[in-house]
């Protein structure tokens, strides 16, 4: 962030407080970024809500995050993340 600050770093920032001070951290930070059309946002909001029970929020985050990737691959382990919560 000090080198290169940018919606993307402190989403990359957000992961690594999530192991280290936990997900509600994380997922407080993640919800102040503008990046409600970058999939990995998705997914990482889909993760620590999952993380801290909130299945029914999890699965629409990933459900946003499977409608944003063009990748079939990366689509097809989102749905399998998705289904693992649901």
């Amino acid at each position: 962030m000090a080198i290169a600050p940018s919606p993307v770093a402190a989403l990359n920032r957000a992961v690594a407080v999530a192991e280290t001070d936990g997900p509600a951290r994380a997922l407080s930070l993640v919800d102040q970024l503008d990046l409600t059309e970058y999939r990995v946002f998705h997914a990482v909001r889909a993760e620590l809500l999952r993380r801290l029970g909130r299945k029914v929020e999890a699965v629409m985050a990933y459900d946003e995050a499977i409608r944003l990737t063009e990748n079939a691959v990366e689509r097809e382990f989102l749905n399998r993340q998705r289904e693992a919560v649901a």
